[in-house]
């Protein structure tokens, strides 16, 4: 989702409406769309549902795959369509606009509040022991480099045209994901951690954190209408998302094994956590990690902000620039407390993948489909289908939602 934000917005569809993108560069775009922070936590998934829990991955990535394809064919229907939320408007008028908006607006804010987790976590690796002493208050490390990156992050937000910022971040989703995968192989075949893991073959309990984990790793469809849009030859979209879902299916894939026979079932929530420090490889990787977050947190912010905005009263809008520099800084400090209060990458992740990746991503484009279409009054394959992914989606949401929920709380009362 965060890598797909900033793809979409620079080919936002005002400005492609003719088309232009060869096969090739949407490819690139898709690629970097699709690429994001879950590769960080994809090994903890398969730690947590066993080796067999990675056919989930691929089964997964297939429905995505397919759900991407619903995108292009509600949209053939109505050429008027030129984001997700407009197809949520067209099946179900102004309610499924809002229901796509909260979605997707809550995905955003939730994928921020883990930038800054990351950061705290991945900074305290580097910087260890630290901490800070304010009459008879300690404020550990991880927490105070979640304020440091918040300060960091602060005159970003504040920044109105992102021009210069979207056209870099738009290329780093693809790079960032090749260089960690890399880093991981070197340290382990190289750097001495050593490929030594047996594993676990199957573990039940450990499924609806995996899958969830594994949805959010997918949490790219709202990119996919700006996609369609700028494409000059629309019809190889198909073939687009075939080669985009099979690269980074395989670049997670291979990092979920990587980082599982080099760690097996002590894998952390962030595999970087579990990294030796002294090793170029690990501080590649831990660099890699830290460096994202940091230059797309404002793109990520920015359609939150935009919502807010739009509901505020006008006289406020008069004073555009104070405005805008207010509600970001006000979003900016909530997600530092939402980070300080529930500092679990992993888990907060896992609830974003099955509560918000889930119906963004699968349930969004099947049932708006299904609506828009007609397909529900038909009995056939398509229907059958979209059912199904319906009805498993919905078995995810719901237990995914909660075993994340479980584990928040039990970690809070620790």
């Amino acid at each position: 989702m965060e890598a797909a934000l900033s793809t979409s917005t620079t080919m936002s569809p005002s400005t492609t409406n003719g088309g232009t993108s060869s096969f090739a560069k949407t490819c690139f775009h898709g690629v970097n769309g699709i690429s994001g922070i879950g590769i960080v936590s994809i090994p903890f998934a398969l730690a947590s549902g066993g080796w067999l829990s990675i056919i989930f991955l691929f089964l997964i990535s297939i429905a995505a795959c397919y759900t991407g394809l619903l995108i292009k064919r509600c949209m053939d229907k109505d050429s008027t369509i030129e984001s997700l939320p407009d197809i949520g408007q067209r099946a179900f008028g102004d309610k499924g606009r809002l229901l796509v908006n909260i979605a997707m607006n809550c995905e955003l804010y939730l994928v921020i509040t883990g930038y800054l987790i990351l950061e705290g976590d991945n900074l305290n690796k580097l910087i260890s022991h630290f901490h800070v002493d304010i009459g008879g208050l300690r404020i550990t490390g991880t927490q105070c480099f979640v304020l440091l990156s918040a300060l960091i992050i602060l005159p970003t937000v504040w920044l109105e045209d992102l021009g210069k910022l979207l056209s870099y971040v738009s290329a780093t989703g693809a790079l960032a994901s090749i260089i960690f995968l890399c880093s991981l192989l070197w340290n382990g075949t190289i750097d001495g951690t050593k490929l030594h893991s047996k594993g676990v073959l199957f573990n039940w309990k450990g499924v609806p954190a995996a899958v969830s984990l594994y949805a959010f790793c997918y949490s790219s469809h709202p990119v996919f209408p700006s996609l369609y849009t700028s494409m000059k030859n629309k019809h190889q979209f198909s073939n687009v998302l075939l080669v985009c879902f099979t690269l980074c299916t395989l670049v997670y894939a291979a990092t979920a094994v990587l980082g599982y026979l080099m760690f097996g079932s002590e894998v952390e929530s962030e595999i970087t956590l579990n990294l030796p420090k002294e090793k170029i490889s690990s501080k590649v990787a831990i660099y890699t990690t830290l460096v994202n977050p940091i230059t797309k947190y404002a793109l990520m912010l920015r359609p939150i902000v935009d919502a807010v905005k739009s509901v505020l009263p006008n006289h406020y809008n008069k004073r555009h620039k104070l405005t805008h520099v207010v509600v970001s800084s006000i979003l900016l400090i909530s997600t530092v407390v939402v980070a300080l209060t529930v500092p679990f990458f992993g888990y907060l992740m896992s609830l974003v993948g099955a509560l918000l990746s889930v119906s963004a991503s699968f349930l969004v484009p099947s049932v708006c489909y299904l609506k828009i279409s007609g397909t529900y009054k038909k009995l056939g394959c398509e229907m059958i289908i979209n059912y199904s992914i319906f009805f498993v989606g919905t078995a995810i949401a719901a237990f995914g939602t909660y075993t994340s929920l479980l584990q928040i709380i039990k970690h809070l009362k620790l």
